[in-house]
């Protein structure tokens, strides 16, 4: 035993190199507690080729249940940041709440099925869920994508510094003290882009009812922003929900799908225009990192 100590060195002589070369250990950590083990293991004349170390945890692979798909790993299905992510930095967004009207979701939910058929690719927003996958199951379609809660942007996701987060929680809740109820239509089924083109979205976009409300809305949080040292919204503001999106500029297949669709229904409510659905608004929130802020709450 005693010449394979000479030969090939104790754990702990090992494991202090590693860590006067890499970095000062970590109290607590495994290093740490290792160093101090074979300390005493030596004391009582112990080696640790005696005392072998417990086997490290499995991979997170082999604990995910057999037959579920990590889609937010997957190369189709991860989503790219529109800025890099740096430390210390948190992502802003500001936006109206939205639910589709229980009554509506059926209609959508056709139409969304028509959409996948024609468009091949696509994923629904925030979940990053296959539409195909999705389509194959009606209560699957109607709760996972059409049951949860959609945003109508008020101003664009940027990153922030944690010392600016107060500040502009302020004084949006100042801004925004008193906000009347509205009601928000959506007619139209369109196409976005986002600036960097990596990814296409297929929207519902607000043209007549809210309109006016939401442009004004917009123009106050730009104030907030350039107060703040953030990019404004866009010059020409669109309001809209995104439901679906697809990987790059697929504008084009999107655009013709819809068309097609637009030719070959007769039933206004799946039209590609016209009235789709209204509802009424219930107040701002805004998204910094992980945590939700109310910034007000809409009165009648």
């Amino acid at each position: 035993m005693e010449m394979l100590r000479a030969t090939y060195g104790s754990d702990s002589e090992v494991d202090g190199a590693d860590d006067s070369a890499a970095a000062p250990p970590i109290v607590g950590s495994r290093s740490s507690s290792v160093s101090s083990r074979s300390k005493a293991d030596s004391g009582n004349g112990r080696s640790n080729l005696e005392q072998p170390e417990p086997l490290p945890p499995p991979p997170l692979d082999l604990l995910q249940s057999p037959g579920v798909l990590d889609f937010s790993s997957t190369a189709q299905g991860s989503r790219i940041r529109s800025f890099p992510h740096v430390e210390g930095n948190y992502a802003l967004h500001v936006y109206i709440p939205v639910a589709i009207p229980t009554t509506m979701k059926m209609p959508v939910a056709l139409f969304v099925k028509r959409v996948a058929s024609l468009v091949p690719g696509l994923y629904a927003v925030d979940i990053d869920y296959p539409l195909a996958e999705l389509c194959r199951d009606d209560l699957k379609l109607e709760q996972m994508l059409l049951g949860r809660e959609f945003h109508v942007s008020l101003g664009r996701t940027v990153p922030i510094k944690v010392h600016q987060i107060d500040s502009i929680v302020a004084m949006l809740r100042q801004k925004f003290p008193y906000q009347r109820r509205y009601s928000v239509e959506f007619n139209k089924w369109n196409v976005f882009v986002n600036d960097e083109q990596t990814r296409s979205f297929l929207a519902l976009e607000v043209l007549g009812g809210g309109l006016s409300e939401i442009t004004k809305q917009i123009h106050i949080v730009d104030v907030i922003y350039r107060l703040h040292g953030l990019p404004e919204f866009y010059k020409n503001p669109r309001p809209h929900i995104s439901l679906l999106w697809g990987l790059g500029d697929t504008s084009d297949r999107l655009k013709q799908g819809l068309e097609e669709i637009d030719r070959c229904n007769k039933n206004a409510s799946l039209s590609c225009g016209g009235h789709i659905f209204s509802c009424k608004t219930s107040g701002i929130e805004c998204k910094i990192g992980k945590k939700t802020y109310s910034i007000c709450k809409f009165l009648d």
